[in-house]
């Protein structure tokens, strides 16, 4: 956190909090469930060994999980237990905003229900905003109010979850809403792929991000990088040709 007094970092680490993609990695080996916790109060200045026990236990409760996990170690955790002492690990500080960075990949569907069962049960009881980073649209579709859609690092279009699902406006994302795989029979085929491969998000371009690969490019979509516009109340998306594709459609 650059440019922030260490104070004033300390502090923002305490309010915005990280879970790891994968908690196993995230966990050292070396040091049991309840070292790991105790540790992070202890970083962050609570001195009183009797009181980081009972926040530890408290927590440990809190995702599910009772005392006896605090002499374990990672390796003795299946990957779901890893997930909810990776949660207890930065729960434990009281965070603000927790940013959840693909909580559920790797695990297989009755785990990942339970997991995200347990964040949003978390997250009514002590208050959290969470930014949930996935690519997995029917958890995005089940955990989040507002959605924001990136291709190569920009996002091109921004709004209420409800709205952007029923009624997508980029191309980009109309793509990847149409790329769900559906129950129905030969769905699959009705959907085509997007041309070529996405270009390298190193190389620097004029112009929408997304035009090498999208139906509805112009010469202009080349010209310069749209800006994110107003659809409707809330819902923003960033195409020069919105109000036309919308007609094509």
């Amino acid at each position: 956190m650059g440019g922030l007094s260490p104070e004033a970092a300390r502090r923002a680490r305490k309010v915005i909090q990280y879970v790891h993609q994968d908690a196993g990695a995230a966990l050292d080996p070396w040091w049991s469930i309840g070292h790991a916790l105790d540790e992070a109060l202890r970083i962050h200045g609570v001195t009183d060994r009797v009181e980081r026990r009972r926040r530890v236990d408290e927590m440990l409760e809190a995702v599910g999980l009772d005392s006896s996990f605090r002499s374990r170690y990672p390796h003795e955790l299946s990957g779901g237990q890893q997930r909810r002492v990776g949660l207890a690990r930065i729960l434990v500080l009281s965070p603000h905003i927790v940013i959840l960075d693909e909580p559920t990949s790797g695990l297989d569907l009755s785990v990942q229900a339970t997991v995200l069962g347990l964040l949003d049960g978390l997250r009514k009881r002590l208050g959290l905003t969470y930014l949930f980073v996935s690519h997995d649209l029917s958890v995005v579709k089940r955990m989040c109010e507002q959605v924001a859609i990136m291709y190569l690092g920009r996002i091109v279009e921004v709004g209420p979850t409800e709205q952007i699902f029923a009624r997508p406006q980029h191309p980009y994302t109309r793509a990847l809403l149409a790329a769900v795989p559906k129950l129905e029979p030969g769905s699959l085929h009705d959907t085509p792929a997007l041309p070529g491969d996405p270009p390298s998000g190193a190389t620097e371009r004029a112009g929408c991000v997304f035009q090498t690969r999208c139906a509805f490019a112009v010469s202009k979509c080349a010209q310069a990088r749209p800006p994110l516009a107003f659809v409707s109340n809330e819902h923003m998306a960033a195409c020069v040709r919105l109000n036309e594709i919308e007609t094509v459609v």
